[in-house]
């Protein structure tokens, strides 16, 4: 973990510009490797991983899960990914969440990332928000260390971050990897260090091998990542993966801990009952969808705007519901809402309506 800074006033603050010859650019293997996402390969994504986190001797110390899903952001059809580790480390607890809303070729749009330890007495809270604005990539970092805040900013132009992949989208990345079996030679990217500096990432493929989950021996592909960094040694982690893209393993070099599947996705299925629907793997008709969605939302609202006497009729009906307590709900409408019928001769008694 970084050394935390004291608390500055104004933040620290990054204006990026293109790169130096000297500093970290992607390759083009792995910008390449971005453009060449097709449409049909990101319903393959789209499914739960959820991973149990064990330490060497096999003690339960938490979940990892992971979730891909269609979405828009401000109209745009994009990917919403979101992961979540909670746990407990010499049993203080800890987590880390992720939010990314991604384009098809893995450009982030939005990304929201938050981590904490809580410490006997003291909690480290990490949070970091990156937006895309006007052609630059927005980042806001807030670290809290008991009663000192540190505050950070940075800002690059989008032409400077071909081949970013951040803790969000890295996930998806790793996705597509192993559904196509093959990591390009030089799969070489770009990400942000905790000082929200540009650093170098780089992606290899591990040898295939056998893996037993629940008593069954599966064969799993491996992804190597390793960040790199300018002030320490460089974090490596290694994820294996089930033929379908599923997560298998998750482990960083050197940690005692480890990330790992305990039932294979299929069982899981055949379990529930679990069908999964067409209409949803297809991004087009998703697509449609949540544009049918919102407007209807906005029709509705339009409505409800136009007719303020629906509010008030509901809030009434309920409000008289509520006070008489009937036994048939059914009947109580009927008898409440027949006078507003417009052939309605007979009275009502609700006043006698049971309770």
């Amino acid at each position: 973990m970084e050394a935390l800074q004291k608390d500055q006033s104004p933040p620290l603050s990054i204006e990026g510009t293109e790169p130096g010859p000297t500093e970290s650019r992607a390759s083009d293997e792995a910008i390449t490797f971005m453009s060449s996402i097709e449409p049909l390969e990101l319903p393959k994504c789209v499914f739960a991983d959820s991973l149990v986190t064990v330490s060497e001797g096999g003690r339960d110390l938490g979940r990892f899960c992971v979730t891909v899903e269609f979405a828009r952001k401000a109209r745009q059809p994009c990917m919403l990914l979101h992961a979540q580790s909670q746990g407990a480390i010499d049993d203080s607890p800890c987590g880390t969440t992720v939010t990314a809303y991604l384009t098809a070729d893995l450009e982030v749009l939005e990304e929201d990332y938050h981590e904490y330890v809580k410490l006997k007495g003291h909690i480290v809270d990490k949070r970091c928000h990156m937006v895309q604005r006007n052609g630059k990539m927005v980042i806001d970092k807030v670290t809290t260390a008991g009663k000192e805040v540190t505050k950070e900013s940075a800002s690059y132009s989008m032409s400077v971050l071909r081949g970013l992949v951040t803790e969000g989208s890295n996930l998806l990345l790793m996705r597509l990897l192993a559904l196509r079996k093959k990591v390009p030679e030089h799969m070489n990217c770009i990400s942000f260090d905790q000082k929200l500096r540009i650093i170098r990432t780089t992606f290899r493929e591990l040898e295939q091998k056998p893996m037993e989950i629940e008593g069954e021996t599966v064969e799993v592909f491996g992804v190597e990542r390793t960040i790199h960094s300018v002030d320490d040694s460089p974090i490596t982690w290694q994820c294996c993966f089930l033929s379908d893209g599923h997560l298998a393993s998750r482990v960083q070099v050197g940690s005692p801990i480890m990330m790992r599947l305990l039932q294979l996705p299929s069982q899981k299925e055949e379990e529930f009952g679990k069908i999964s629907l067409v209409w949803e793997e297809d991004i087009q008709m998703r697509s449609k969808f949540l544009d049918r969605k919102e407007e209807l939302k906005a029709d509705h609202a339009s409505y409800l705007r136009e007719h303020p006497e629906i509010r008030a009729l509901i809030s009434d009906f309920l409000q008289f519901l509520l006070l008489k307590k009937p036994d048939d709900v059914f009947q109580f409408a009927r008898e409440y809402f027949l006078p507003f019928t417009p052939h309605s001769t007979s009275g009502t008694d609700l006043d006698t309506s049971s309770q």
